[in-house]
């Protein structure tokens, strides 16, 4: 009897025993070969479709900015002189930095920066200040009509800058301008073309531009987080310290952002003035500005490698002032 129970006697309550795995080691699961390649073929299909959403834009660049930009450059080398006796007319010849260096040392261009920091002084600190104000009152809970307001201040910005400037000459011209007018009714006399050509043009430029850093400036202030402003509140804050320690330094990448467009905006100063140019008796030269001297020199005096070397010298300028406001507020963003 005990032999017939013996094999039983091992089993546990009758299942049957478990078979024995290689070296006593418990078997593997299935490796899953298969998703590796499923990853890769993911990245692969994103990459793909990065790839193709990309390319316009990178062709439209190439074409729309490093071709023209590579061109002026080439430009820019070159010059045109008279063989001879001029009779075979003009051949272009290599002139290497000889554009660069009658560009800076022309006193008319050199002006033309002197002519952009007084434009700079005065409109840089207006535009960005009326927009922040602008701003903080269409965002607090005070402000009424904000999509009336928000329209009527982007309005001037959908106008383009050549009409907008005609307007305003019209409204500067004596005979014309109901606004001089009512100043000469007053008895405030006032040239908008010859002693005050600066402050019209800022203002030109401030009706034009002003409402769109509004909107930059709104819609960065409708991200900020509203639980803070009303903890700040709850805490005693008055609007006044809401605005300039918790509004304002929340949107510091928005301030940082305008004021670039600003400065690369101020240093293409042209359309304003050169509409401003055709007013009777205006103070404004054909190079005023150093867009107006590189646009004097290409199409009146015909010298491209000129206007080219001087577009470049602009861009020059645009660019290391860029950086120099990009590093400061980096720095000042990295302090403790």
């Amino acid at each position: 009897m005990s032999g017939a129970s013996g094999p039983a006697s091992g089993n546990d309550g009758g299942r049957p025993p478990k078979a024995p795995s290689s070296q006593g080691r418990p078997a593997k699961a299935p490796s899953s070969q298969g998703r590796p390649s499923k990853a890769l073929s993911s990245r692969a299909r994103t990459r793909l479709a990065a790839g193709t959403l990309l390319t316009p834009f990178f062709a439209l660049f190439t074409v729309a900015m490093i071709v023209p930009v590579a061109y002026a450059l080439w430009l820019s080398l070159f010059t045109e002189k008279q063989s001879g006796l001029g009779f075979d007319g003009p051949r272009t010849v290599f002139d290497g930095l000889g554009n660069y260096a009658a560009a800076l040392g022309d006193q008319a261009f050199r002006e033309g920066f002197w002519v952009l920091l007084g434009y700079c002084a005065f409109y840089i600190p207006l535009m960005g200040g009326g927009a922040i104000v602008l701003a903080l009152l269409l965002d607090t809970a005070l402000a009424r009509a904000r999509r009336f307001f928000q329209l009527a201040l982007f309005l001037p910005h959908a106008i383009p800058g050549l009409i907008a400037a005609l307007i305003w000459i019209y409204l500067y011209t004596p005979q014309l301008s109901p606004v001089v007018a009512a100043m000469e009714a007053g008895g405030i006399g006032f040239d908008f073309f010859s002693e005050g050509t600066l402050p019209s043009i800022v203002n030109i430029a401030l009706w034009e531009w002003l409402g769109y850093n509004v909107v930059i400036f709104y819609a960065a202030l409708q991200a900020v987080d509203r639980s803070l402003l009303e903890a700040a509140t709850v805490d005693g804050a008055g609007n006044w310290r809401i605005a300039f320690s918790i509004k304002l330094p929340l949107i510091r990448s928005s301030l940082v952002m305008v004021l670039l467009f600003t400065i690369i905006g101020s240093l293409q100063l042209f359309t304003e003035p050169l509409i401003l140019s055709r007013g009777s008796g205006s103070a404004v030269t054909s190079t005023w500005t150093p867009n107006m001297y590189a646009y004097s020199a290409a199409f009146e005096r015909n010298d491209y490698g000129l206007a080219a070397a001087a577009s470049v010298l602009i861009a020059l300028v645009a660019a290391v002032l860029s950086f120099a406001v990009t590093r400061f507020t980096n720095r000042k963003e990295a302090r403790p």
